[in-house]
């Protein structure tokens, strides 16, 4: 079970090619996977198609065939991720106007890479949340009760939402029917089967096999367990 910033991936939109590759090798040194793109229109296809794959956006403002200002608005659109500006644009007014389109931080050109792990590693911090949660590709809020696969959220009945944060809260644990019986809003008189037929349902809104189970693994004559390898 991971924080949900612990996924260190960044989306670098930068067209300076020997800027991409020692940013980049900066950046994997202290754990960080880079992934680079120096065309806006395929960094923005990208980020459609892989949002949640990312923790953070280092953006430049010069690109070719689209303002970074105009880029920076179409991610922001997408899904609300942090973005840190990077550019040789360093006069006050286009720091005022990164600023008030919600960058989380402005770096000019030339910088050190150091700096800009320390920036990234500030800006995460300030997004990290106890209570969001990230396993596999389910992201889990844990106060809110809700549930997304690949940004699209999870809608869990009542009896199926507290069967599965049930499951979150004994991660790796053997979760017996009667607990779930037991700890839940269901009947006392329910039959075991329809305790398996609403994990069942919690199975397929999550995208896992009982065959190949990557989620909910069952423990013969006994319950369930919620497995998280990471």
């Amino acid at each position: 079970m991971r924080k949900l910033v612990k996924n260190k991936n960044v989306l670098l939109i930068e067209d300076n090619t020997e800027l991409q590759n020692l940013i980049s090798t900066f950046l994997k040194s202290y754990n960080y996977d880079c992934f680079v793109y120096s065309q806006p229109l395929e960094a923005l296809e990208e980020f459609k198609k892989e949002s949640s794959k990312y923790c953070i956006v280092i953006l430049d403002l010069g690109l070719p065939g689209m303002d970074g200002f105009d880029l920076f608005k179409k991610l922001k659109e997408i899904k609300n991720i942090p973005i840190i500006i990077s550019t040789a644009r360093d006069d006050i007014g286009n720091k005022i106007h990164g600023f008030e389109l919600g960058a989380d931080d402005y770096l000019s050109k030339p910088y050190e890479p150091r700096e800009l792990v320390l920036r990234i590693d500030a800006t995460l911090k300030r997004y990290t949340d106890d209570d969001k949660i990230k396993i596999n590709e389910l992201f889990i809020d844990l106060d809110k009760k809700t549930v997304f696969l690949d940004d699209h959220q999870i809608e869990f009945t009542k009896i199926e939402s507290e069967i599965f944060f049930m499951f979150i809260n004994n991660i790796n644990k053997v979760v017996s029917r009667e607990d779930i019986l037991n700890q839940t809003s269901l009947k006392k008189d329910t039959k075991n089967r329809t305790i398996d037929m609403h994990v069942s349902n919690i199975r397929f809104k999550i995208n896992d096999d009982s065959k190949d189970a990557k989620y909910i693994k069952s423990v013969w004559g006994i319950g369930y367990k919620f497995i998280d390898d990471n």
